[in-house]
């Protein structure tokens, strides 16, 4: 696995470190109110490949954000929930999922006047 980064510019840099990229606010969106069981992230999130949920999953752990626990059980049980520092993101994702309601069509409307313009 490549090397992650450990030096940042700022604060936002830091953040967007630990929750960048497609799946990780989804994730830790769904790990807001419950613990979660891996094979029930593929039902709530039926467009990640198994692949990319364990890799964005161990990030998070690595990072601290989530807690994997796993159970000696056949067949194996693996749950995840947010740890303390994970859930410290909680009012930052509220706020991002708000002004995502709250401005939602006026960037698809911008996105489309876009996709409209000529080249």
């Amino acid at each position: 696995m490549p090397k992650r980064k450990t030096t940042f510019s700022c604060g936002a840099d830091v953040t967007s470190s630990v929750i960048g990229g497609k799946w990780k606010l989804q994730i830790l969106y769904k790990l807001m109110t419950k613990t979660i069981r891996f094979n029930e992230f593929r039902r709530l999130i039926p467009e990640i490949t198994q692949r990319m949920l364990t890799l964005q999953l161990r990030e998070l752990e690595e990072d601290g954000i989530v807690h994997r626990e796993v159970y000696a059980q056949i067949p194996p049980k693996v749950e995840y929930c947010l740890t303390e520092l994970g859930e410290t993101l909680i009012p930052l994702i509220e706020v991002m999922c708000t002004w995502g309601y709250e401005n939602e069509e006026t960037i698809a409307e911008n996105r489309k006047n876009i996709a409209k313009e000529p080249i």
